[in-house]
């Protein structure tokens, strides 16, 4: 996924603020399960919903206002209940700015975990 970094995702210097990343995570997570198939509002719909358990982020290199940032997701790992996605972000010269890890389990409206259904698994297993 490509994103452009614009002025309010920065601080006062230009630089992105390293929270504004978790909002790059989660559109690119969005991305990532539109790409296999899934839309996520159809799944909150069905009572599927991902809620984070773990954020790990290691920040490598600034970005800057107006740069434009290819962020790489996939699915490093799951179980029935959870998913891993694992991310590069680079920037236009192709330099590494962050590389996170972002681990979700699956629950209910009751935000009680759940079972993923069996066709979100199998899907996102043949993808892997």
């Amino acid at each position: 996924m490509k994103r452009r970094v614009f002025y309010h995702d920065t601080d006062c210097g230009g630089v992105v603020y390293y929270g504004n990343y978790l909002k790059f995570l989660e559109e690119a997570r969005g991305e990532c399960l539109e790409d296999f198939g899934f839309s996520v509002k159809k799944l909150m719909d069905e009572g599927v919903w991902f809620v984070v358990k773990r954020q790990e982020i290691d920040y490598k290199y600034p970005a800057f206002y107006d740069d434009t940032l290819d962020i790489k997701t996939w699915i490093k790992e799951m179980s029935d209940f959870r998913i891993q996605f694992a991310y590069e972000i680079k920037n236009q010269s192709g330099r590494l700015v962050v590389k996170a890890i972002t681990d979700m389990v699956a629950v209910g409206k009751d935000l009680k975990m759940i079972e993923m259904p069996e066709f979100l698994k199998e899907k996102l297993k043949s993808q892997n």
